[in-house]
């Protein structure tokens, strides 16, 4: 829900949260944030926490991720990472990511230590751009314009090939880096497993279809080879 800003700085919980207008996912993040705020200011007694994550990734959200940005159509198999080839490269292609354990572990920080208020950055190192990941899944990075990403999200989107509209990838573009020195300093927050590890962890519930007993983890939701997401038009419910 950030505005626009910096890869190659970070920002504090400061920066303004105008969010990226060309994705609805910020923009709904954005429009909790001014909620919040509402919240804050009509009841200055209680006390408002909020938590800003990069990327949460874990093997249990295998089926869900597979769900929301991948569709039916990709074989789960070629995702194991001896067989990724090319991995797409963009200067402004540097994302942040962190452990779900680990996000747990800041919320369970902010609930128990009454000082907490306000927000509080959580992401895990390295960054992952380009080269970061062809090095973790053995495959080649290449340089790939803007303009080529979007226009292949979007061409692949309404030909309901893959369910995530290209705002996703405004927003991958957009977002700037976080600086989560406030969690460190005043919840004692450190990540205990890198953004790496956590991308991997995440590969392999995306090729084994891993999940769990909840609505949106569930590989039930699915179906047998997926198919309950090709009957009911694959991008229809995208996010």
């Amino acid at each position: 829900m950030y505005s626009a800003g910096p890869k190659d700085a970070f920002v504090t919980e400061r920066y303004p949260r105008g969010g990226v207008p060309r994705s609805s996912y910020s923009r709904h993040k954005a429009l909790v944030e001014r909620m919040l705020d509402e919240v804050e200011s009509d009841h200055p007694a209680l006390r408002v926490v909020r938590v800003r994550p990069g990327l949460i990734f874990q093997r249990a959200a295998g089926t869900e991720i597979a769900r929301y940005f991948a569709g039916p159509l990709l074989p789960a198999r070629l995702l194991r990472y001896q067989r990724i080839p090319i991995v797409p490269g963009h200067p402004r292609l540097r994302l942040q990511a962190v452990h779900a354990d680990d996000v747990a572990d800041a919320y369970r920080r902010a609930i128990v230590a009454s000082s907490a208020r306000g927000a509080y950055n959580v992401a895990a190192d390295p960054l992952l751009d380009g080269d970061v990941a062809a090095g973790v899944l053995g495959a080649r990075p290449v340089d790939v314009s803007a303009r080529v990403l979007r226009g292949l999200a979007a061409a692949t989107w309404r030909a309901r090939l893959q369910p995530a509209e290209p705002g996703w990838v405004d927003m991958a573009l957009a977002v700037p880096l976080m600086d989560t020195g406030r969690a460190r300093r005043e919840l004692g927050w450190t990540a205990r497993r890198s953004a790496t590890d956590a991308l991997l962890e995440l590969l392999d519930g995306l090729r084994d279809g891993a999940g769990h007993p909840t609505p949106p983890l569930d590989p039930a939701t699915s179906g047998p080879l997926r198919v309950r997401e090709i009957l009911t038009g694959v991008g229809r419910t995208s996010v």
